[in-house]
């Protein structure tokens, strides 16, 4: 009987994991939002993000509040439409004002460098 229970118990776990995982795949091929994006401050140049990397300014990286690590997710500037992809390896912003942190070298290519904040798109890119 006590085996029976260890089983059902490691089955309710499994599908419970494979549903989150279903909903992530679903979402991350059609969801799409319109938010305020900033970027990193330079003095994070080489300090530990919350995934355990390190910043680099050059990579095409973002902070997100709750998207899982390693998702990739397509940004456009709504201004002047331009678009990159980074990876989300860290948390923040922690601000009502902003939904986004992206690295210094994706926020040059976005063209709101200068700038230092533009309402984007975000799109999840479907992994391969």
């Amino acid at each position: 009987m006590k085996y029976h229970l260890q089983l059902l118990a490691i089955l309710c776990f499994a599908s419970f994991a494979v549903k989150a995982q279903e909903i992530v795949a679903k979402a991350t091929d059609t969801t799409k939002q319109i938010i305020l994006a900033t970027y990193y401050a330079k003095k994070f140049e080489g300090r530990k993000t919350t995934s355990g990397e390190r910043y680099h300014a050059k990579k095409f990286t973002a902070a997100h509040r709750t998207l899982p690590f390693g998702t990739i997710i397509k940004v456009k500037n709504l201004v002047t439409g331009k678009t990159v992809e980074v990876k989300v390896n860290d948390r923040g912003p922690f601000s009502k004002k902003f939904s986004l942190d992206i690295s210094q070298g994706a926020a040059k290519a976005l063209g709101i460098y200068k700038l230092g904040y533009a309402r984007v798109e975000i799109a999840y890119v479907k992994p391969d």
